[in-house]
């Protein structure tokens, strides 16, 4: 039905005078519900007082209640701790913790500094745990962990921090953490913290098997996948794989090998797979090594633009190149497919940026090890139930691509929050029964419905 001018447009004068309520009934984050739902459903608060029983029980806030304050903050979109002041009085924030009150920063900072190395090994624990129970609950015949790491830069003279590879700020200090995701679920698995100024490959042989041992337990008839860069191109790195019984897809560093590259250099005939790629493939070894495995060397089709001054300015003539590049494989299937396979490695990408820019990774908040350690896995927990929150929800799932593509559509922890926590609420009792009566638009609450409904059955 059509509407006229007048009945749309009206003159608007007065600005509303602005009165103040005490906070006590009213929430900002409406739909953290629908993660209070969730944590209820997984039991999180005592997972994580499993994780820190070590350490006691004497203070008022425990460093469980505390992480997942940490865990929340992340989830609305905060980095700074001091930014728990835009919070502290919100009633639904308190309700999720178990507290009247919130922990002040200097109780967050003393509490977090208490901590050890048991407790992160214990948080990673959690976190893989978290990981697996999902693959378990969705039967994965694969499982494509991807291995690479992410820089933490940081402004202070954090513990462990040091000057390293930093493409982004040249010279600053910062942590260089070794990530595992599960490319099918877009998760975090496992982090091996490490200081900026380390090799990719530093740790990384003991953290694969970690984690693949992990998967190994839990999902015994799972195919399990592994894809690497250049950096972790060592035979002993390789022959682990292989003693695993795992599949893998590693980049060679083409240019340290000289053989390699007479390869390609004397090669005449490709094989085409499509107007971009071609390759071919053979047996190699570097001499270092003791056998050989399957080498398969690409080319990629590109543009390059011709340099120097252009004749006419009607058009701009471009010439085609090759980039090159080679990947060491022990899959049995079409060279195509490991191609194919190989170049979905960037989805990790792609779940580091989300985390950093949604919920806080890049961010190190202390000067202490431990508490730096804790915060970053914090945020990973935080960026997994984002996706744990939709995947309760049973979403539509898609097939195994060759990419290893995230075989549901999820959306990102920023879009959840813009469409769904940030609603403004009212805590009331009618008749003495809670209600959160929540400021939603029709497709906000038919997702609300079905999301609560999915919580509330799991």
């Amino acid at each position: 039905m059509r509407s006229s001018k007048a009945e749309i447009v009206r003159r608007v004068h007065a600005i509303p005078t602005i009165a103040y309520d005490d906070a006590k009934r009213l929430t900002s984050f409406s739909g953290l519900v629908l993660f209070f739902a969730l944590f209820r459903s997984i039991g999180l608060l005592a997972r994580l007082r499993r994780c820190f029983v070590h350490l006691g029980s004497g203070r008022v806030f425990g460093t469980a209640r505390v992480v997942l304050q940490l865990i929340v903050h992340a989830i609305l979109g905060f980095r700074r701790l001091r930014d728990r002041d835009y919070y502290a009085d919100d009633p639904l924030v308190c309700r999720m913790l178990g507290v009247s009150k919130l922990p002040d920063v200097a109780t967050i900072s003393r509490t977090l500094a208490d901590a050890d190395g048991k407790s992160v090994v214990n948080l990673r624990g959690l976190l893989r745990d978290l990981v697996l129970e999902r693959l378990a609950a969705i039967k994965l015949a694969r499982v494509t962990i991807d291995f690479d790491g992410s820089v933490l830069s940081t402004s202070r003279r954090a513990e462990g921090a040091a000057v390293g590879y930093n493409p982004k700020r040249k010279g600053a200090r910062s942590y260089y953490p070794l990530f595992a995701v599960v490319s099918q679920l877009g998760m975090f698995f496992d982090m091996l913290h490490r200081p900026g100024n380390v090799h990719d490959s530093r740790g990384a042989k003991e953290f694969i098997r970690e984690c693949v041992d992990a998967v190994r337990d839990r999902l015994r008839r799972a195919v399990i996948e592994v894809r690497l860069d250049a950096a972790f191109f060592d035979e002993r790195v390789l022959a682990q794989l292989e003693a695993l019984r795992v599949e893998y897809a590693a980049a060679v560093p083409f240019l340290r090998f000289i053989g390699l590259r007479h390869l390609v250099d004397s090669r005449e005939r490709w094989v085409r797979i499509d107007d971009e790629w071609s390759y071919f493939e053979t047996k190699w070894r570097p001499k270092s090594w003791s056998s050989k495995r399957r080498v398969i060397l690409v080319r990629r089709r590109q543009r390059t633009r011709r340099k120097g001054p252009l004749q006419l300015d009607l058009f701009e003539p471009v010439d085609f190149e090759f980039a090159y590049k080679a990947i060491v494989t022990n899959k049995t299937v079409t060279a195509a497919t490991v191609v194919a396979f190989f170049n979905g490695r960037g989805l990790q990408e792609q779940v580091f940026g989300d985390a950093k820019q949604d919920a806080g990774l890049g961010y190190v908040p202390c000067k202490r090890l431990v508490p730096d350690q804790i915060y970053a896995l914090s945020t990973m927990l935080a960026h997994n139930l984002g996706r744990e929150l939709q995947l309760r929800a049973q979403p539509e799932r898609r097939g195994t691509t060759p990419t290893r593509a995230t075989v549901f559509v999820l959306r990102t922890l920023g879009t959840i929050r813009d469409q769904l926590v940030r609603r403004a609420g009212a805590i009331t009792r009618p008749n003495g029964r809670l209600m959160l009566t929540v400021a939603a638009p029709p497709s906000a609450r038919a997702e609300f419905d079905h999301l609560l409904e999915h919580l509330h059955a799991a």
